[in-house]
């Protein structure tokens, strides 16, 4: 009987990372710091609910760090942690095979 606690670590960063947006607010903050405002116009299709959501969970997973500068109107900027941003070669590598496999089913 397989034990139900063995787990494959590819699991642990999907889970992370997984969705249809999570990658890609990672992808635009890989470029430096965004205003929330910023990351919404560059994420077309993202609502307003959904981008606050994938910031928090990846706010909680140690992924993005969210700078709250305490002013009237409220400014808050968000980029990526150390741990975030050491998923640029997995992005990378994500990228440059959706390339390939892009020519492949043409």
């Amino acid at each position: 009987m397989p034990n139900k606690e063995a787990y494959c670590f590819v699991e642990v960063t999907l889970k992370v990372i997984g969705g249809r947006w999570k990658v890609l607010i990672i992808h635009q903050l890989l470029y430096g710091t965004m205003r929330f405002n910023q990351l919404q116009r560059n994420l077309t299709g993202i609502t307003h609910r959904t981008l606050s959501r994938q910031l928090q969970e990846m706010e909680a997973h140690q992924i993005v760090i969210r700078n709250d500068f305490n002013e009237t109107p409220p400014r808050v900027e968000y980029s990526l942690s150390p741990l975030g941003y050491s998923l640029k070669s997995i992005l990378l590598a994500m990228d440059e095979w959706g390339k390939n496999y892009g020519i492949g089913d043409k």
